[in-house]
């Protein structure tokens, strides 16, 4: 099966389904271009460790986040960048396994991270990010999913014969469904989730993952975009509306319904009942009940929102394909255009202890400071 589909937002949901794919493509010819000349096997991007390289600090990252005071991102060609003052230098990992796409990285600590990507693969650092082993790859990511599949049919599940089929279709076309999406809540903890509804979870630091695609009322496979948690609370935003929570820790999801049949590239949790989505064509929409009820919050231009943060003073920023920053003052109920934004595209953005906020994108990473962060009325 042929993958084509948005791996994170970035310029747009359909240049961002070619712009990792093309990276990786170029990746891919580059290695068989060196085997042909050496008259070697072309190697696999997932054995083939990522490169040193000049021009990393511009190239495409996908996603940035805190590894204590340190800086991770994460980006195409099994990029990862580190920051130690701020995102003012960065500088290449010393040791990243694979030259596949990274699509979203998260630190729970100064020391202990994940990373996941093209090919189902999820790579874990205990070293702050400088140096990276592979944990996971899409053909065990295929098996948990079988796996889990079996388990239901040994029960007597209903729909058990479907979850077969479909699990053992994932085994035989190999390891080519992405995870997007990756959170931990502690040192044990955590959750990876991709296209067609790929989803898998650990409870060992990710020694062993295992499928939970049956707790998800998504039977029709749609692509999950973002995982994240708050405590016991979990949200997974995806494709065509889907929105899932979980209220014990991961163990069971209901499907959360929203007016808006379109995709979804995030969502926040803004309070114990306060939800925010946001996702294509600058949709934005907010419940104040948990998700019983929902408005939506109109903005000046539909352009497609790719990231959102909460930041520490209860500010709500959103980011969006053109590189605008919007910022909310009352839990997301309205938003203004901040008069700082990114040269380009932004994927991810996270803050820092000095109020900051740094921002990965189509050309690198980017740093806006606190005292930009502020709505300027226009005349």
């Amino acid at each position: 099966m042929v993958l084509n589909i948005a791996l994170r937002p970035l310029v747009a949901a359909t240049l961002l389904s070619l712009i990792c794919p093309l990276a990786t493509a170029a990746t891919a010819a580059a290695a068989a271009a060196a085997a042909t000349a050496t008259g070697q096997p072309v190697p696999d991007l997932m054995e083939l460790p990522a490169r040193a390289d000049v021009r990393a600090t511009s190239t495409v990252q996908l996603a940035v986040t805190r590894a204590g005071e340190r800086l991770v991102s994460v980006g195409a060609r099994g990029t990862v960048l580190l920051s130690d003052d701020g995102g003012a230098s960065w500088r290449q990992a010393r040791a990243v396994p694979a030259s596949v796409a990274l699509t979203d990285v998260c630190f729970v600590d100064e020391q202990l991270g994940w990373a996941v990507g093209h090919s189902g693969i999820v790579l874990h650092s205990r070293d702050g990010g400088e140096t990276w082993v592979r944990q996971l790859d899409g053909r065990q990511g295929a098996q948990a999913a079988l796996d889990e599949a079996q388990a239901l049919a040994a029960a007597g599940s209903d729909g058990a014969e479907r979850r077969l089929r479909e699990a053992q279709a994932m085994v035989e076309d190999g390891p080519d469904k992405p995870l997007l999406s990756v959170h931990f809540i502690d040192a044990r903890r955590g959750w990876a989730v991709g296209a067609y509804g790929l989803a898998l979870t650990t409870d060992d630091g990710g020694q062993s993952w295992q499928a939970f695609i049956a707790r998800l009322p998504n039977p029709r496979g749609k692509h999950l975009y973002q995982v994240r948690a708050d405590g016991a609370r979990l949200l997974i935003a995806g494709e065509q509306g889907a929105l899932f929570r979980s209220d014990d820790g991961g163990a069971s999801f209901a499907e959360v319904h929203t007016p808006y049949p379109g995709t979804f590239f995030g969502a926040l949790a803004l309070g114990p009942d306060t939800l925010l989505a946001y996702g294509l064509r600058g949709n934005v929409w907010r419940s104040g009940d948990g998700g019983a009820n929902w408005a939506q919050i109109a903005l000046d231009q539909e352009i497609t929102l790719t990231s959102g943060l909460r930041l520490a003073d209860g500010t709500v920023v959103l980011a969006d394909e053109s590189g605008r920053l919007l910022r909310s003052d009352d839990q997301g109920r309205s938003f203004r255009a901040l008069e700082a934004q990114a040269p380009n595209a932004v994927t991810a953005l996270v803050q820092i202890e000095d109020g900051a906020l740094v921002l990965s994108g189509a050309r690198g990473l980017n740093r806006v400071d606190a005292a930009q962060l502020v709505v300027t009325e226009r005349k």
